[in-house]
């Protein structure tokens, strides 16, 4: 049985080597990756190739399975499970997308700070996702500590929002990149979801500022006061001393925690072909 070994990595990220992820999980396994989830919030397996039926194999034995945005959009698909998020720039006939097609546009709005499925209840929990052809040149994704966010905030801002709740709505960062054809059933496909902008994590007892693009407002506030207290808050969690950037090769499997992180991918030549699989745990809560 494989053991998990980490090599942790600046500030707060960590290699983890030891185990195949091809192969079933052992619940010893599965209780060293949260563990170390639990530390470091974003795990980077190196050489870890996984077919579709193992990159699913894999997330099912850390939860139950997210759909995401594949609720509100529906439509083709070029994976075998549903519950696959195609990150890429391929259509599905396998050609490059031009840049008019959608796809391009959910390539720049991941470009956007978020947590995945932050908008919907229950949220994101996991999210693993696997390198299958990256460009030459960018392409990277970047992870900020929400954790560290909130132990360098200064106490009058912990006093201002510690009650604070602020709406998440799938569409909000769509709409702010001019992507608004969307009827009104899809518009209203996922309910906002409001969370506290501070958390406490059930695992760790650690205090977390609970931030990203998804969030449009904050309750109790106007629109436009909630809106700049979110981009300064914004601001403070994606500074660079809380910054993990990774950088992609074919076959990395890369996990991190949507609760205790929000993640960015950095720009490319949208002409390059670029293919990552994404599977997404949901959080379950007690």
């Amino acid at each position: 049985m494989g053991i998990l070994e980490t090599r942790p990595l600046q500030p707060f990220a960590a290699e983890a080597t030891g185990i195949d992820l091809r192969e079933p999980l052992t619940p010893a396994q599965v209780k060293a990756i949260e563990d170390a989830m639990d530390r470091h919030a974003v795990l980077v397996f190196r050489n870890q190739p996984l077919t579709q039926s193992q990159q699913i194999a894999f997330a099912k034995a850390l939860g139950p399975l997210d759909m995401g945005l594949r609720k509100l959009k529906g439509g083709p698909h070029r994976f075998e499970y549903a519950e696959l998020a195609d990150i890429s720039n391929v259509k599905v006939d396998g050609d490059v997308a031009d840049r008019q097609h959608a796809k391009i546009v959910g390539n720049v709005a991941n470009q956007l700070w978020h947590s995945d499925s932050s908008f919907q209840k229950p949220r994101a929990k996991y999210s693993m996702l696997s390198a299958v052809t990256v460009p030459g040149f960018g392409g990277e994704t970047e992870f900020a500590d929400l954790r560290m966010a909130y132990d360098a905030l200064p106490a009058w801002r912990k006093r201002q929002i510690e009650k604070l709740q602020a709406v998440h709505y799938a569409l909000h960062s769509r709409f702010l990149l001019g992507d608004t054809q969307y009827t009104q059933e899809q518009r209203a496909a996922i309910a906002p979801a409001s969370w506290p902008l501070v958390q406490t994590d059930p695992r760790t007892g650690r205090k977390i500022l609970f931030v990203g693009i998804h969030a449009c407002e904050v309750e109790g506030m106007t629109v436009a006061e909630g809106r700049m207290l979110l981009l300064d808050l914004m601001e403070h969690a994606t500074q660079r001393e809380f910054v993990h950037q990774h950088h992609w090769q074919v076959g990395d499997l890369v996990m991190w925690d949507n609760t205790a992180t929000v993640h960015r991918g950095r720009w490319f030549d949208f002409a390059e072909r670029r293919e990552l699989r994404r599977a997404t745990t949901e959080e379950v809560t007690a």
